[in-house]
């Protein structure tokens, strides 16, 4: 805390900084103490970076930087995570400050670039960068909102390139939610960015209670702050939680499965408790529409006679440009009649123009409970006076983990409205498998680590050395924050290695040994546990031997069982793969009961494959054709089998037994003097222990030398891959090949330039290239064990052709060790193919592959908008041939129709 002494000081500072004087004055509130803190670092000339929790309003600090920046004559970039938070700050700032001052960048719109004031997503201010757009003269600021972003695993780099490449000259300013290692970021942001001030607020403007909804019951969680602090959840709360559980298991629920929360009840609970508006926090899609559904079949109506008018009227014009037959297809009606009676769901499934109305109703207080998924946290101004969880476990991509304390705070801080509310409200719907403690612990702690995801990519790595060379490039990557935290992390390991030293010697005090050498005598012990080890693995490797050489025997038709794998069971050889890619080794394409046609690897065989029968494949066969694997697949399981032979080999440790240099080992030991030691089997487990430890330090020594210029490390390796491929030459220069991949801004941006250079895209026309274009950017949310079938024609030898480059360099990378290109998707080629050949959206919408049901609306937006920006890129890009570039903007205006080109904001 301050000292009053301190305060006036502050006072006076303040009074001789005219700029947070004449912006104060604008303001119809008064600034709390970070917020002045940091504007009054701006004007001293300081970059800062401002940690504060959400709704504490960090964003004055940023509108600061703009205000000094048009009083200074110069200009100002307010760069923001995603599209949808970018247009809300444009609008911001144009209400303030004009629409002639003001421009927006997103890579969808482009209003006013050349404004004084610009708001953009960073990846644009990234590109600008690299291309050393004229744009940048006469930059003073850089606002970066929610710069805790540069964790996020696939977009972080892109905030760590941003702050690196920044001309000198311009102030940095920092915006973050509170996070743990603020210092910690602050001291690499002075290292590459000169002084920076920290502003750390812990404080919410509005205080934040927490409860759980057990039934129809709502408890406190804590009984005062004090016990939260201490996380001692309330006792009755505790006491209730029992009493469930009990009911539960005489109820005979023992199998800990949950039954849904009927969510009408919990609206009308917050209702009658004065707790809307709310935004009720579902990790699913499925989950935030059904919910709007049960409450609409529930008969729940939020909303009076005026408001519903109201609402009508802001839904109609703010849709009025769809037409009706889109509006059928959209579900519009469904939707209008949710948000009439004050009820909706907001997630990325959502056409744009349809989360944007929903966004304006809450805000203005019209829908009274909004069902979301977590992307609404992510920094749009929807604040609402309570949050509910439903659950604390959210599905990640790739499997359902719990909710960190990060998360959590980042949710639960949407609840409460600065200025309207005087508290707000976070509610934990219980079940039997929740403990109100781990809640307790979620809400008590504030440790939201800020980690760096950054690593070098094909296209920074051009990009690096045509700007600046190879050695400078290799100093920048050793600024990065990723390399600063691999370095600080080397320090405690090289403590602990000498702790390791220390207790390494203490133990060899405890393996002495008056007999002889024990140590002499361990190492005949290790020898034959090595030897052991050596014996099974040359096992394992004749059983894989065998089964390589009987795969090779296979023929089409035949019936095997595959032992293991995600495809275990029976399947029909459909092709051998003799010869195919992958070391060498075959990759039978085959057909499994359940339908599921694809090449499987050699390694989900561990023994000889036997032929079990007989089937006969058709010549005409289509593995892509679902008809025809089903036909195939029907044969399959009419077919009567013998049971599998059972494996009679000798095992393990008979074949250890007669291993001539193993009984050599065993005998020396037993002459060692040691072995007649009474005291042996102490001194070895002492002896154990030291050996493991010395196994954990010499692994410690290694991880220190790899942290130390890890980047730099990678980096060779990308420029060596991209040297060898003529995209750099052998001198460290960009090349043409080099100069037309520093154009291109995608996850797979090697890959579309081979195809560029290899003509992969020449012969395609407008619907194809789209099609095409679709496999380098589309990933479906889940994987799917059904193959996306392709056109026919020229498209489909475009992706065979693109395909086979994608395995070429995922080889040339396995070498290198190197993971940067992901693989490809086909589950978009079919609704993109007929969208860009002017079919009705209902077609499309039903036409994708490798998903539940049809794609949402707004799925089918995102992708196509990505698949618009790769086509754009195309256009543009230095190298491309003039057909590629000609069919490209005929691809951009063939699927600029519709949805695509009445919904601007993505």
């Amino acid at each position: 805390m301050t000292t009053p002494a301190e305060r006036y000081e502050a006072a006076q500072r303040r009074a001789q900084r005219p700029a947070l004087t004449e912006f104060v004055e604008e303001l119809d509130f008064v600034l709390d103490e970070f917020q002045a803190d940091a504007c009054d670092a701006l004007e001293r000339g300081t970059g800062v970076l401002v940690c504060a929790p959400t709704g504490a309003g960090k964003t004055v600090v940023g509108e600061f930087a703009v205000h000094l920046a048009l009083r200074q004559g110069r200009k100002c970039f307010y760069t923001t995570p995603i599209k949808a938070l970018s247009n809300q700050k444009y609008n911001d700032l144009v209400q303030r400050y004009g629409a002639e001052r003001v421009g927006l960048l997103t890579g969808d719109n482009a209003i006013n670039g050349d404004a004084p004031v610009v708001v953009m997503t960073t990846e644009v201010l990234r590109n600008m960068l690299y291309a050393g757009s004229a744009t940048l003269e006469g930059l003073s600021f850089v606002v970066m909102d929610e710069v805790h972003y540069l964790a996020d695993r696939f977009r972080g780099a892109v905030w760590e390139e941003v702050i690196i490449h920044l001309p000198e000259s311009v102030t940095l300013v920092s915006l973050s939610a509170t996070v743990s290692n603020a210092e910690e970021f602050a001291d690499w942001l002075v290292t590459v960015r000169g002084e920076t001030t920290v502003v750390v607020s812990e404080h919410r403007p509005v205080p934040l209670w927490q409860h759980m909804l057990i039934d129809r019951r709502m408890f406190d969680l804590f009984h005062d702050a004090e016990a939260a602090q201490k996380h001692d959840v309330h006792p009755e709360l505790l006491r209730y939680h029992r009493e469930m559980l009990r009911r539960a298991e005489l109820a005979g629920n023992r199998n800990g499965r949950r039954k849904g929360p009927y969510r009408p009840e919990i609206v009308e609970r917050l209702d009658r408790e004065g707790l809307l508006p709310a935004i009720l926090f579902i990790f699913s899609r499925a989950g935030c529409d059904a919910a709007v559904q049960q409450c609409l079949a529930g008969g729940l109506r939020l909303t009076a006679p005026d408001e519903r008018v109201e609402i009508r009227t802001i839904v109609e014009s703010r849709t009025k440009h769809i037409p009706s037959e889109d509006l059928q297809v959209l579900g519009y009606w469904e939707w209008l009649d949710g948000l009439e009676r004050g009820l909706a769901a907001h997630h990325a499934g959502m056409l744009p123009a349809f989360k944007e109305v929903v966004e304006e109703l809450f805000v203005r207080g019209l829908v009274k409970a909004v069902f979301a998924t977590e992307t609404l946290a992510l920094g749009i101004n929807m604040p609402a006076r309570c949050v509910v969880l439903e659950r604390l476990v959210k599905y990640n991509g790739e499997a359902h983990v719990d909710l960190t304390p990060g998360e959590y705070t980042q949710l639960t801080g949407r609840a409460g409205r600065r200025g309207i509310d005087v508290e707000g409200h976070a509610v934990v719907v219980w079940a039997p498998e929740l403990d109100p403690r781990h809640v307790a612990g979620l809400a008590s702690t504030r440790t939201y680590p800020l980690k760096s995801s950054f690593r070098p990519s094909y296209n920074m790595a051009v990009n690096l050395v045509g700007s600046v060379g190879v050695p400078a490039a290799r100093e920048l990557l050793e600024s990065s924050f990723a390399q600063f935290q691999a370095d600080r992390s080397v320090v405690g390991m090289a403590r602990q290695v000498q702790r390791n030293v220390d207790t390494i010697a203490t133990y060899g005090a405890e393996t002495a040994c008056h007999l002889g050498d024990f140590d002499e005598y361990f190492a005949f012990r290790v020898a034959i546990a090595e030897r052991e080890r050596a014996i099974a693995r040359q096992g394992v490797q004749q059983r894989r031997a065998a089964a390589l050489e009987s795969l090779e025997r296979l023929r089409p038709g035949d019936v095997i069982r595959v032992p293991t794998g995600r495809r275990a069971g029976l399947a029909i050889i459909i092709d051998p793969g003799v010869g195919g890619r992958g070391f060498g080794e075959p990759r039978p394409l085959v057909l499994t009961e359940d339908r599921w046609a694809g090449r499987i690897s050699g390694a989900d065989f561990t023994a000889a494959v036997e032929s079990l029968g007989r089937v006969r494949v058709p010549k005409q066969f289509n593995y892509r054709s679902a008809q025809d694997r089903r036909d195939l697949a029907a044969q399959l399981r009419r077919l009567e089998l013998d049971p599998p032979a059972r494996n009679r080999g000798r095992s393990r440790n008979s074949a250890a037994l007669e291993d001539n240099e193993l009984d050599q080992l065993r005998a020396a030991m037993r002459r060692h003097p040691c072995h007649q030691c009474p005291e042996r089997e102490e001194h070895a487990r002492w002896a154990e222990r030291r050996w493991r430890l010395e196994r954990d330090t010499e692994a410690l020594r290694g991880k220190v030398a790899n942290r130390t210029g890890s980047l730099a490390r990678t980096f060779d390796r990308v420029c060596g891959l991209l040297t060898d491929r003529g995209y750099l030459s052998a001198g460290g220069t960009v090349t043409d090949a080099g100069r037309m991949l520093a154009r291109i801004w995608s996850e797979t941006d090697l890959l579309v330039a081979e195809c560029l250079r290899r003509g992969v895209w020449d012969k395609l026309d407008a619907a194809d290239l789209a099609a095409a274009a679709s496999v380098l950017v589309y990933e479906a949310r889940r994987e799917s064990d059904d193959r996306a079938s392709i056109p026919r024609g020229e498209v489909s030898d475009a992706i065979d052709a693109t395909l086979r480059l994608w395995s070429d360099l995922r080889e040339d990378e396995d070498s290198r060790g190197l993971q940067l290109t992901r693989e490809l998707d086909l589950g978009f080629v079919w609704p993109v193919y007929r969208w860009a050949r002017g079919e009705s959206l209902t077609k499309v919408l039903g036409s994708v592959h490798g998903l539940e049901g049809d794609m949402p609306a707004g799925d089918f937006v995102r992708w196509s908008r990505q698949v618009l920006d790769l086509l754009g890129q195309l256009a543009d890009a230095p190298g491309a041939s003039d057909t590629v570039r000609r069919t490209a903007r005929q691809a951009m205006a063939a699927m600029t129709r519709g949805v695509l080109a009445y919904s601007v904001m993505a």
